[in-house]
Formats: C-alpha cells, sequence, structure tokens
C-alpha cells in the first residue's frame, strides 16, 4: 500500500518540492511549525526510520545537512532543527524547521500553509 509521500514522490498528489535526487524528494510541510518547515523522504518506501539500510540513510543524511544549509541561508534563520518521529506515517522522514529562538521548535505552532506562502517559500528553496 502506498503511503501519502510515495504518492507526493510519484507526483500523485500536488506538492510543493524543493529538492529531488534519485533517493530522495524534500518538499514543504503542508501543514508547518514554522514557515519553511521542510519534510526529507528516502524514495523507497521504509515504514522506520532506522530500518533504512547504511547507503539510504547515509544519503539521506548528507541530504538533510545540505538542505538545512540552504535553509539557513535563503530563510535567514539562525538554525534549522531536524526531528524524527516514528509514528504518523509509515514511511521514513525527517522533518526541517527553520528557527531563530528555541520557542519557533514548539510543535503546538502547527498552522496551515497558504499555497501563496507555500509557493514563495519553494521558489527561494529552489533558487
Amino acid at each position: 500500500m502506498s503511503t501519502i509521500f510515495s504518492k507526493i514522490i510519484a507526483g500523485e498528489i500536488p506538492s510543493y518540492k524543493v529538492y529531488e535526487d534519485d533517493y530522495v524528494c524534500a518538499f514543504l510541510d503542508i501543514n508547518p511549525i514554522q514557515k519553511g518547515h521542510t519534510l526529507v523522504v528516502p524514495k523507497v518506501e521504509v515504514d522506520q526510520f532506522f530500518a533504512l539500510d547504511e547507503k539510504m540513510f547515509d544519503h539521506m543524511m548528507h541530504r538533510v545537512r545540505y538542505l538545512s544549509q540552504v535553509m539557513k541561508a535563503k530563510l535567514n534563520c539562525e538554525r534549522v532543527c531536524v526531528f524524527v518521529e516514528g509514528f504518523g506515517i509509515p514511511h521514513a522522514h525527517v522533518h526541517l524547521v527553520p528557527a531563530n529562538k528555541p520557542e519557533d521548535f514548539d510543535k503546538s505552532l502547527v498552522y496551515h500553509a497558504t499555497e501563496e506562502e507555500l509557493k514563495e517559500v519553494q521558489q527561494l528553496l529552489q533558487s
């Protein structure tokens, strides 16, 4: 059974992709904690993050590092916070959240991003 992330990767569900290669896809979270909240997802459907094979895990974490550097520069934030959850969607993924202070990384701040905001951030991170 395909997860929502597999459907996004396949283009079956619209998304705001900011990065893609042969192994991973990164797209904006439509219910972000902060503007620019990005999900990095392996193209292979693996339920648990630590069940990824070593090659995929290493590649994914290199892309997480690269994307965090892009986000920090383009979104003018002090840091990019990272978290991995084990529940929700049964497809391994890493969250990248731009932040300037600890309070910016509070999950209670989740909101529904507008299409305009998502398009603006997508263009900024792709440029």
